[in-house]
């Protein structure tokens, strides 16, 4: 999602740009090759995650609801300062949206609390806006969380050297499988967002299926006519149903990182 909080928030600011510097452009090559946490991933059966970043109303309201008729749950990446507003995606989900899902069995997972860039923030920035993060959930009564995601999909190094021993597993947004040798603290993902979001995911689902791997997928708002970033209830409807009958393992991204041994 490329906005920045504070357009989310409806305040009128520039737009987040992502650093396309020439340096920027080799800190996301190279950290890609630094400070990585190699996954062990031995299953018996693939396995694919639901999930959901920022959290929009819709998400938690008609996703959770494709998820819960098939009796099965999703993981919800919440960043508390976006909660309440609207933005491009809607109305973003309250504390006692995540709450309601909490209870429900589903996970609520941490991005930062502001929505705040971790590659072009300092370390201390970065732990500040999570530690910040991290309260808001607690005191939503929505647990500790074990699972993070950079917003933007952007890290630097001081942020990934910093949150690594914080959470079970640290997604960013490059497509990839969670198999052997995948790094945990910027592990892959799909995002199920725009006109061919659907086929991509379908694509994924059918590469973590001859690999007996572990897809996580993305998406923000659910809805009958979505934002470029989020998809259509029929489309998560089609892939979740597509997912059961392939054989999959429906698990949260907490469940995912237990079955692998975190």
């Amino acid at each position: 999602m490329q906005i920045s909080p504070q357009e989310a928030l409806g305040e009128k600011v520039d737009a987040y740009e992502p650093d396309r510097s020439l340096k920027g452009k080799l800190r996301r090559r190279l950290i890609r090759l630094a400070h990585r946490r190699p996954a062990k991933v031995k299953l018996e059966r693939p396995m694919v995650s639901f999930s959901f970043d920022d959290a929009p109303a819709t998400a938690c309201e008609a996703g959770a609801r494709v998820l819960e008729q098939r009796g099965l749950r999703g993981t919800y990446y919440f960043a508390a300062g976006l909660t309440g507003r609207e933005g491009p995606m809607g109305r973003f989900a309250t504390g006692e949206d995540a709450a309601r899902l909490h209870a429900a069995g589903h996970e609520i997972a941490c991005h930062t609390f502001s929505h705040l860039d971790c590659g072009q923030s300092s370390r201390d920035q970065t732990l500040a806006d999570v530690d910040r993060n991290g309260a808001a959930l607690a005191s939503w009564g929505a647990g500790v969380p074990v699972s993070f995601a950079y917003p933007y999909g952007d890290v630097a190094s001081p942020a990934k050297t910093a949150l690594a021993g914080r959470f079970k597993t640290l997604r960013a947004l490059h497509h990839g499988l969670i198999a052997d040798g995948a790094d945990l603290n910027q592990a892959p993902a799909v995002g199920i967002e725009g006109e061919d979001g659907e086929a991509v995911a379908l694509d994924w689902l059918d590469k973590a299926h001859a690999r007996k791997a572990w897809l996580i997928l993305y998406t923000h708002d659910v809805a009958p006519e979505p934002s470029a970033w989020g998809c259509t209830t029929g489309a998560l409807e089609r892939l979740v149903d597509g997912a059961i009958l392939a054989g999959f393992d429906v698990v949260t991204v907490a469940e995912g990182a237990r079955r692998i041994g975190l």
